[in-house]
């Protein structure tokens, strides 16, 4: 009795495994990945200097800040990084699990993967100076 029992309770775990989706992964996960490499180059690339941008901003859904946040970076980016940048936009609202990646407590929050260190900027982006600063692309005053 006890054997069928297991083997009951075996069977229903491989099931629910069955049906179970696998995970996403988090760079995949539900953000809109932007590739400033497939758009029109405004610049020539420096060999060596420069190296690409990994960037994430996490949002919740269309909030006034969030909505601020992305169209701040987005203008930055343009002007200080022309095609040398990945953006990936990651909203909360969508896909809460991934805040647990970047260990992300506010949002909006930009978070550059690449290059090292990580850098994390809180906020709607609004004080280009700050932001600069933060993603070493000025150097601090």
């Amino acid at each position: 009795m006890a054997k069928a029992k297991k083997e009951a309770k075996k069977a229903a775990r491989k099931s629910v495994r069955e049906a179970t989706p696998k995970p996403l992964k988090k760079v995949a996960g539900g953000g809109r990945k932007i590739d400033s490499a497939d758009k029109d180059s405004r610049s020539t690339k420096k060999a060596g200097k420069q190296s690409k941008y990994e960037l994430r901003l996490y949002i919740a859904g269309n909030t006034p800040k969030s909505m601020t946040a992305l169209a701040n970076l987005r203008k930055y980016c343009e002007m200080h990084l022309c095609d040398m940048y990945t953006l990936e936009v990651i909203d909360l609202l969508v896909h809460p699990q991934l805040a647990a990646g970047d260990q992300i407590l506010a949002i909006p929050t930009l978070v550059r993967k690449v290059p090292v260190p990580i850098r994390k900027i809180i906020g709607d982006l609004s004080n280009e100076e700050k932001v600069l600063v933060g993603l070493d692309l000025r150097p601090a005053k």
